[in-house]
């Protein structure tokens, strides 16, 4: 391991217990996305799977800062999801059986639960985007204080409807943080190649949009830029961009090769700047934690994770009358559909 000794400074602010649980909490995505691999290599996971494995920072440091209320808008690179909001260990979803977070109908990217105000993955690049800001614009109706995060790639900053998205967040000063995952690739192309303008949080001054980049490989630089997002967004300023610098350590998907970029590239970066890495040197530093504790938490994870797998193996899949269920809300808030005729 290469990586430097992390400064005191950097832990000020945190306690032992919040480290264990970024820890915990990121080692946990990672486990889970490495089974969701080896499920789709056996043949268990069909269509697509796209590994959030190197990024786990991000939604880690950021979920950290919110609260009861809030919403997550996702992109596809979540097949973790359900562990985040709700239903722990169930790789179910992704397999497509009826036990799955969408009782195995949504797969990796269409995963979604209104209790949890965790609103589903797209498929479409950027779709995510203009919804995300529709979540905040019904909390800023209804008059509460939450706040929408809408996560979306370097590759989707390419896309007209993010602009419009901007205008019209700013316009009505929606509490909603954009966050721009920027691993760097996109699908499979890199920055350099795809755009010339490279600072995409910069993007949002022409809508007079305040921002900042921010390293996605610290998972405490992620949650006090977090903080500084939200704070914004919870005062009525409107939205609030935030670029992350990621990095995936696995091709777009399960059935990219990944040969755009080096092999030495991406060990650089597991061996220098592994977000998970970092936390356990901060524990293991900071005398907070010892090897045999964190072994422990590896095991117990581990015990999670194998028993998700096995329940998405043996849960039985859909019947098949299910095709026709879930296709259009039954209940129509506004009252039924006779009375508003």
């Amino acid at each position: 391991m290469v990586r430097k000794p992390a400064a005191k400074e950097s832990t000020s602010n945190v306690s032992r217990d919040e480290l264990l649980k970024y820890y915990r909490d990121m080692l946990l995505i990672r486990r889970f996305e490495e089974k969701a691999g080896q499920l789709y290599g056996m043949g268990l996971i069909g269509g697509f799977c796209h590994l959030y494995i190197g990024q786990e920072a991000v939604v880690v440091g950021l979920e950290a800062c919110a609260k009861d209320g809030d919403k997550p808008s996702q992109l596809s690179r979540r097949p973790h999801a359900g562990l985040r909001h709700g239903r722990q260990g169930r790789h179910g979803e992704l397999t497509g059986r009826e036990g799955g977070y969408s009782k195995g109908k949504g797969g990796s990217m269409h995963m979604f639960s209104r209790e949890k105000h965790f609103y589903g993955g797209h498929g479409i690049v950027a779709a995510q985007v203009p919804l995300g800001a529709g979540l905040a614009f019904a909390d800023k109706y209804l008059g509460n204080d939450n706040v929408t995060f809408t996560y979306f790639g370097d590759g989707a900053a390419n896309q007209g409807q993010v602009y419009e998205t901007y205008n019209m967040a700013e316009l009505w000063s929606l509490p909603v943080v954009f966050v721009i995952e920027n691993n760097q690739y996109a699908m499979g192309t890199s920055m350099s190649r795809s755009t010339k303008s490279t600072t995409l949080y910069g993007r949002g001054e022409a809508f007079g949009i305040a921002g900042e980049r921010v390293d996605g490989m610290d998972v405490l630089a992620v949650k006090a830029a977090g903080e500084k997002a939200v704070a914004h967004c919870r005062a009525g300023k409107g939205p609030y961009i935030l670029e992350v610098m990621t990095y995936r350590y696995r091709g777009h998907s399960m059935s990219d090769p990944a040969k755009y970029r080096t092999r030495e590239e991406v060990q650089k970066m597991r061996d220098e700047r592994d977000a998970i890495e970092h936390v356990r040197d901060l524990l293991l530093t900071g005398s907070h934690a010892s090897e045999d504790d964190l072994k422990a938490i590896d095991k117990e994870i581990k015990d999670i994770v194998n028993e998700s797998a096995e329940f998405a193996k043996e849960s039985p899949e859909p019947a098949l009358d299910q095709l026709w269920t879930d296709i259009y809300a039954e209940d129509l808030p506004q009252g039924s559909a006779t009375e508003n005729a």
